[in-house]
C-alpha cells in the first residue's frame, strides 16, 4: 500500500487554512490514480491546473512589471523562467509535493525523472489553482509570491533566463574566444521514439554530453551539462 502524507500536512506546509470543501485535495490528484479509483469523490487535478497556470502568470508579469524597468523581452524571459516546468518542479520537491500525490501504482514506482516532473510542475500550478478559488486573488499571490517569485534572484544570478544553448555560447566566446559546435554521438531507439546523445564541444574537445528525444532537446541538455562543468 502508498502510504502518502495527509493533506491536512500540506496545508499547514504552505500555510494555508484546509476547508471542509478544499479544492487542496483535488489538487494533488494525478489522473492515473482515478483509472485504479474509479468509485474515489474527487475529480483529477487537470482543470485546477489550467486555471492555476493563468494566476500563476499574471501575478508573476505583474510583479516584473511593477519591480523591473527592463524592455519587454528581458520581462518575458524572466516569466519564462519562473513559470516553466524545471523551476515549478523544483519548487515542488523542495516542498516535499510528492508525499502527498495520489497517484496510481505503475506511475508511483515509475523513476523516471523528466515524467514525475511534469506531474510536480503540473500540481504546482493546480495547487495555486485551488489557493485561489478557497481563498481568491491575494492568497494565491501570497503563495506564489513566498514560493515563486523567490526563486528570481537566483535566476538572475546564474542566468538560467537565457536558454542553456545561447549562455554556453555567450561565456564560451567571452571567456575562451571559442564558439560551442555539437555532434550527435548516439541515435536509437524507433522512428516514432528516437533518442540522441549529443556532445558540446570546444575546439575539438567534448565538454559535455546531453540526452533527449531530438537533436535540439539533447543539444540544450549538453549545453545546460557543460555550462556546469566549466562552472560557468
Amino acid at each position: 500500500m502508498i502510504k502518502r502524507k495527509p493533506i491536512k500536512d500540506l496545508a499547514k506546509k504552505i500555510k494555508v487554512k484546509l476547508l471542509k470543501d478544499s479544492h487542496l485535495e483535488q489538487a494533488v490528484v494525478h489522473r492515473s490514480y482515478l483509472n485504479e479509483h474509479s468509485d474515489f469523490p474527487l475529480g483529477q487535478n487537470e482543470r485546477l491546473e489550467f486555471l492555476g497556470d493563468a494566476v500563476l502568470e499574471l501575478v508573476v508579469t505583474e510583479y516584473l512589471f511593477e519591480n523591473f524597468e527592463n524592455p519587454e523581452g528581458e520581462l518575458t524571459n524572466f516569466r519564462a523562467a519562473l513559470v516553466n516546468g524545471q523551476n515549478l518542479a523544483l519548487i515542488g520537491k523542495s516542498l516535499e509535493i510528492e508525499d502527498y500525490l495520489y497517484l496510481s501504482k505503475g506511475e508511483s514506482k515509475d523513476n523516471n525523472t523528466k515524467a514525475r516532473n511534469y506531474i510536480l510542475a503540473n500540481a504546482m500550478e493546480a495547487i495555486i489553482g485551488a489557493i485561489y478559488l478557497d481563498f481568491g486573488w491575494e492568497e494565491a499571490k501570497r503563495f506564489v509570491t513566498e514560493y515563486v517569485i523567490a526563486t528570481l534572484p537566483g535566476i538572475l544570478k546564474k542566468k538560467l533566463y537565457i536558454d542553456p544553448k545561447s549562455l554556453f555560447q555567450e561565456e564560451s566566446q567571452s571567456k575562451m574566444s571559442l564558439t560551442p559546435s555539437y555532434k550527435v554521438l548516439e541515435e536509437s531507439g524507433p522512428d516514432h521514439n528516437k533518442k540522441f546523445r549529443v556532445g558540446a564541444y570546444l575546439g575539438k574537445n567534448l565538454i559535455a554530453e546531453g540526452e533527449g528525444t531530438s537533436k535540439q532537446e539533447a543539444q540544450i541538455d549538453a549545453a545546460k551539462n557543460a555550462l556546469e562543468e566549466q562552472g560557468w
